[in-house]
């Protein structure tokens, strides 16, 4: 196994849970790969932090306006971020030894289908040979070559954790995922944040009206948009940081962002020399077992591109482990994947959105409920928030589930579980909700889409 991030660690576990010896290999200091390092685990530990700093999610709450605390520094910010990490490496480092796993630390190299060539951390190498290679390297961020990253006021997804001060205005370049998410923590914290990307929408995979009112939440919150507009180039002085954009106003601030994507870490593996297919990106491809042209070596994670999940990260990698050793166990990753992006508020996916519906030509209809007719969207103070279904109009199958708001990454699990049973929107009615919880919404959110299918029908 080489790459000790989430696909590595659960493929080398799963492998080794039975009974084939497992070597990992890890290049970085530290087990657990960017989503426990750089990128899924602290981003999400920094959200927390900025709501806690900045009292976001009490203000108005208790008759008090909170504010942000004016000396916060840099490290009152990261350190819970540091202690999750710390704790969750040691996670990592106890079930690898639970399975016995052997840790090699150094730089990892194909030589052919079955050895691996080691270039050890302590010194020296050391070749290691194996029936089955699973490669788990994950992904580096995209760095253009014109953007000058040597300047310690511009940072990338990774980099950013690296930060010496917080600054008083942030420009963040790419409106995707990881731009959304630190568009909102940042603002949160009392920075100004400009959001700059070419395209005219913000994440294009969510449905069309949580897209819309996830950018009117980011509006009410701070964050200043500045969509469709391309970047030209990036100019550094003393004093700021300077975006001149091809058109419009230049964009000048005391700190940038780069989120502009990221790349299959495969430089340097060798995996062209042995007949495996890397793209441009550095994307290895491969089948539905995740092996790649070369049959005994197979490729996990963010390294194998889209969707570049850790939870589907790790899956994949069972599976691949499950078809190369014959193991009869898991066989396939589940064919409808739940997403979420944690900015604030929250925004959670799965499935069909009204767009996809329309492609296809599924007659559908939709239910929504609001949080603000919630019990407790009322107590919690989330007022924006909505569950939003996408059924099929005949039989009332659940095709998408869409929510905003308050633990939407939670709360999408319900959907998924009644779609991958092939439930519809009855069950949910059919239910006994806890109350008050914001679970509930699904109940109501299904009852509004059959007085919308009635509607339309007798219309």
């Amino acid at each position: 196994m080489i790459g000790s991030g989430p696909a590595g660690e659960k493929g080398a576990a799963q492998a080794a849970y039975f009974g084939k010896r497992v070597v990992l290999v890890e290049r970085a200091p530290h087990l657990g790969g960017a989503g426990v390092n750089t990128g899924t685990i602290p981003s999400k530990t920094l959200r927390e932090s900025a709501l806690y700093f900045s009292g976001l999610a009490q203000r108005g709450l208790y008759g008090r306006d909170y504010t942000l605390r004016d000396d916060l520094t840099v490290q009152d910010f990261l350190y819970r971020e540091q202690e999750v990490v710390r704790a969750l490496r040691e996670v990592i480092r106890r079930n690898i030894e639970r399975h016995r796993i052997e840790l090699v630390h150094g730089e990892a190299s194909l030589r052919d289908p079955h050895t691996v060539r080691v270039l050890l951390a302590a010194g020296g190498e050391r070749e290691l040979a194996g029936d089955v290679i699973l490669v788990a390297t994950g992904s580096v961020p995209n760095r253009p070559r014109d953007i000058p990253f040597e300047d310690p006021r511009v940072f990338d997804s990774d980099t950013i954790l690296e930060m010496q001060r917080l600054p008083k205005t942030m420009a963040i370049v790419g409106a995707g995922v990881i731009g959304c998410e630190y568009a909102t923590m940042f603002t949160a914290l009392g920075i100004r944040v400009t959001l700059v990307d070419g395209r005219d929408r913000l994440l294009s995979f969510l449905d069309g009206e949580v897209s819309e009112r996830l950018r009117a939440r980011m509006e009410d919150l701070g964050v200043q948009m500045r969509l469709g507009e391309g970047l030209g180039r990036v100019e550094t002085r003393p004093e700021a940081v300077t975006l001149h954009m091809k058109r419009g106003q230049p964009v000048v601030v005391d700190a940038v962002l780069f989120a502009a994507g990221r790349l299959g870490a495969t430089a340097g593996l060798g995996l062209e020399r042995l007949g495996v297919a890397v793209s441009d990106r550095g994307h290895v491809a491969v089948n539905e077992h995740f092996q790649s042209a070369v049959p005994n070596v197979y490729a996990a994670g963010d390294v194998i591109g889209f969707p570049a999940l850790a939870a589907t990260s790790m899956e994949q990698a069972r599976v691949a482990m499950c078809h190369a050793f014959d193991l009869k166990y898991k066989t396939r990753v589940a064919q409808t994947l739940p997403m979420a992006v944690y900015t604030i508020p929250e925004v959670a996916t799965i499935g069909e959105t009204e767009e996809s519906a329309k492609d296809k030509g599924i007659d559908y209809c939709v239910g929504r409920s609001a949080y603000s007719q919630n019990p407790r969207g009322q107590i919690r103070g989330d007022l924006g928030g909505q569950i939003k279904l996408v059924f099929r109009a005949d039989d009332r199958a659940l095709l998408g589930v869409h929510i905003i708001g308050d633990a939407a990454s939670e709360l999408v699990h319900i959907g998924m579980m009644v779609m991958s049973f092939g439930g519809g929107i009855d069950a949910f009615i059919d239910a006994v909700f806890n109350y008050p919880t914001l679970s509930d919404a699904y109940k109501y959110a299904a009852y509004d889409g059959l007085g919308n299918l009635a509607r339309r029908r007798t219309g």
